[in-house]
């Protein structure tokens, strides 16, 4: 059996986990309220302040949706209390990150800003010009909207302009050799 999928999900104090008609599965907590439409095929079973995740059978499809299924809850948990957050970095001379209102404003060596609006659920941070910090609930929105702000200008292998993630590391080339 699966070890992630078999494992139980304890749930917090002042988190509401409510699983409806089809594992239509919502919580609520502090930071938020999420509502995902997990595999209708596993069972979820919420007894007390902890929630089991079951498959009806041992077929192949079954053993990786179970998994899935309860990491998906499990992070829906997580999110609704301590929320997920990314962090940008913004390397380049003269490149640079306000906050304006509530979208995030980039200069970024193009001739023009670069404006990525704020998104419902999605909260952006700038602590200094070079860095961003997105914050939310949602795991799976936290980091597409992350890539989508790294999309803007990846960082170049050469010098590593661009914008990267905090933890992520750039592999150098070497550039041209003179004669």
């Amino acid at each position: 059996m699966s070890r992630i999928g078999r494992a139980p999900i304890t749930i917090p104090a002042g988190v509401d986990v409510t699983v409806a008609e089809g594992n239509v599965v919502t919580v609520k907590g502090p930071k938020g309220t999420i509502t995902k439409n997990l595999c209708p095929a596993m069972t979820i079973e919420k007894d007390g302040a902890v929630v089991h995740v079951k498959r009806p059978d041992d077929t192949k499809e079954s053993r990786s949706l179970h998994g899935l299924t309860r990491t998906l809850l499990n992070n829906m948990v997580h999110g609704v209390t301590n929320e997920f957050s990314k962090t940008l970095e913004i390397n380049g001379v003269g490149y640079r990150a306000a906050k304006e209102g509530k979208n995030l404003v980039m200069n970024l060596g193009f001739s023009h800003q670069v404006v990525v609006p704020e998104v419902d659920g999605i909260s952006i941070d700038v602590p200094n010009p070079n860095q961003v910090v997105i914050r939310g609930v949602d795991k799976q929105q936290v980091g597409q909207f992350a890539a989508d702000v790294r999309n803007k200008r990846p960082p170049e292998p050469y010098k590593g302009k661009g914008i990267k993630y905090a933890e992520e590391v750039i592999r150098r080339k070497e550039g041209k050799t003179g004669k």
